[in-house]
């Protein structure tokens, strides 16, 4: 029982991190894009503190995880915020700013994929579950519902006319489609079993020789 307290509390140590970079990335490109809005705000920083948010980064997945014996966390960062009319293609950039985000956190999964190969097994297993975290909140923001960052991402790909009707359906929809895919049913979440594939086949991408840990 010590054992799978200390883990939960770590993978949540691991989790805090990965949103903060995930946050700063898109503070980053934010800046790069000509919106300095994050940056004044104090937020073009990797220091958790300016990215956590206490109950949904800290609270909320230490408490689902205590729960169901580390096998389930949600959770969240304080938003980003940037001003779209500081930008020169405001549907565009944007796209590019939430994308920046999932794509920092694959980034990072990758680097420490590769340097994890390179360790003795006692050290390895420790960081083994920040690339799984990592791959995880990339996926997951991914998926096109608001106020996820596939949605902004689906929203720079659409023509205007269906980007408007998207948007549309998520200011009005996407907060409850987005709360049906997290609750659990019978034991499992919807948004796991069409998540599941896509980060398991990642952590192998990265993490071939997992088996031999």
């Amino acid at each position: 029982m010590v054992y799978s307290v200390i883990g939960i509390l770590i993978s949540v140590i691991y989790l805090i991190l990965a949103i903060s970079i995930h946050e700063f990335a898109h503070a980053f490109t934010a800046d790069k894009l000509g919106d300095p809005t994050a940056r004044s705000m104090g937020r073009l920083t990797l220091n958790p503190l300016a990215h956590i948010d206490p109950v949904g980064t800290v609270v909320l997945p230490l408490a689902l995880m205590l729960l169901s014996g580390g096998s389930f966390a949600f959770g969240w960062g304080k938003p980003t915020p940037f001003d779209p009319y500081n930008l020169r293609n405001p549907r565009r950039d944007a796209g590019i700013i939430s994308i920046a985000g999932p794509v920092s956190n694959l980034l990072l999964a990758a680097i420490v994929a590769l340097v994890v190969h390179f360790l003795p097994f006692e050290v390895a297993v420790f960081l083994i579950p920040f690339v799984i975290i990592n791959i995880s909140l990339a996926v997951f923001n991914l998926i096109p519902v608001g106020p996820l960052d596939g949605q902004k991402i689906v929203l720079a790909l659409l023509p205007r006319d269906l980007a408007y009707e998207f948007q549309v359906i998520m200011n009005r929809f996407g907060t409850l489609i987005l709360i049906f895919l997290i609750f659990p049913f019978f034991g499992s979440s919807p948004v796991m079993a069409i998540l599941d594939p896509a980060i398991t086949f990642l952590t192998r991408l990265f993490l071939p020789g997992l088996n031999s840990f």
